[in-house]
């Protein structure tokens, strides 16, 4: 999820807060924001929902 940093860092927020608000690990965020891992779609749709975008807007690589 390569654009993610950037949409959080868009917003102020920290990993932390992202966190905080999605209900996903900061470590695995952080492992996400760094191409460690391949989230579920659970996760895609918390992370989404706490960004407040939706799911294929958080996935567009295009922008």
């Amino acid at each position: 999820m390569k654009k993610l940093a950037n949409l959080r860092k868009a917003r102020g927020w920290s990993q932390k807060k992202l966190s905080d608000k999605s209900g996903v690990s900061q470590t695995y965020i952080s492992e996400l924001e760094a191409d460690k891992k391949q989230p579920t779609v659970f996760v895609v749709q918390k992370i989404a929902a706490a960004l407040e975008m939706t799911v294929s807007e958080l996935l567009d690589e295009t922008n």
